[in-house]
């Protein structure tokens, strides 16, 4: 990573993947804009190809998110202060990124003159945090088919019955009962797997047999 110029230093709190973080200067009477080398690459360009303007500036934000971001430095040049906003940009490539910009109005004789900041490229780290939590689910969803494939090998076992009756009896159980299937798959395992539980064993699966053939009445879930 560049070493980031001006008076906001950047170190990355986002693991240890490279996090582009560039920094910027507007001068505000002038229009011109100073960038440090990874504000050039987060928009796709090196330094010397354009030059940083505030319409260069806008014309990479996304559609969707340029007008909010138009009204938020408007705000801060009229007030002062700090601001800061996640949004997105499309590089010179057609790249869109997800950034995080903050940065502070420069004031003298209480006008604001200037505008001062960081953008941070939050692309990887967003993207790896879907992946995980993609993956979590996939897992979580792999884990209950388990759950459910190992309660309705028990009841074809216990009952001698084929795999589709088997799971019909457990949805029936899951129905009448109104609690979620892998709840009466979870608890059929656990005493399957329980040393000394054969007894109640035997009667739970007697009860979701009954409950399969429209034999017993349906029961409220306790509270």
């Amino acid at each position: 990573m560049s070493e980031l110029t001006g008076p906001y230093t950047y170190s990355s709190a986002l693991g240890d993947n490279q996090c582009l973080a560039g920094t910027f200067r507007a001068d505000l009477e002038t229009g011109k804009i100073s960038w440090s080398d990874d504000m050039f690459q987060l928009h796709g360009y090196r330094r010397g190809e354009v030059v940083p303007t505030l319409e260069l500036l806008f014309s990479h934000k996304h559609p969707a998110d340029r007008p909010r971001c138009e009204e938020i430095v408007a705000q801060v040049v009229r007030t002062g202060g700090y601001f800061c906003m996640y949004h997105r940009i499309i590089d010179a490539q057609g790249r869109t990124r997800r950034v995080l910009t903050s940065g502070d109005a420069i004031e003298m004789g209480g006008k604001v003159t200037a505008l001062e900041g960081v953008m941070v490229d939050l692309t990887s780290t967003l993207q790896r945090e879907t992946e995980q939590t993609a993956r979590d689910a996939v897992i979580g969803a792999t884990s209950t088919r388990t759950v459910i494939d190992q309660a309705r090998g028990i009841l074809m076992g216990q009952l001698g019955m084929g795999s589709e009756d088997a799971f019909q009896m457990l949805v029936s159980t899951s129905s009448h009962r109104n609690v979620k299937l892998v709840v009466v798959a979870a608890e059929l395992v656990q005493l399957a797997n329980a040393a000394g539980s054969r007894q109640y064993l035997d009667a739970a699966v007697k009860a979701i047999e009954m409950d399969g053939r429209g034999t017993a009445a349906p029961r409220k879930r306790a509270v």
